[in-house]
């Protein structure tokens, strides 16, 4: 049986300016790269475990700036 995480984890490693994003329980058996920076981490069924986003404060730079430029307009 599958154990899903309630809601995602998200963690972000400054370090290595990672985000980490935890979509159910179990151990990594495989890395898949999706797009340049974007890993899939896979169980040994294939399911997805988690997704790593790397780079991740220059990939969502512009993202950021637009929420927040939204909140202050509304």
């Amino acid at each position: 049986m599958r154990k899903k995480v309630k809601d995602p984890l998200v963690r972000y490693d400054s370090k290595v300016d990672a985000l980490y994003i935890l979509t159910r329980k179990g151990a990594e058996e495989e890395v898949v790269e999706m797009a340049p920076g974007v890993n899939l981490e896979l169980n040994e069924q294939g399911g997805v475990v988690g997704i790593e986003i790397l780079n991740a404060s220059k990939l969502f730079r512009g993202v950021t700036k637009s929420m927040y430029r939204q909140l202050q307009e509304s």
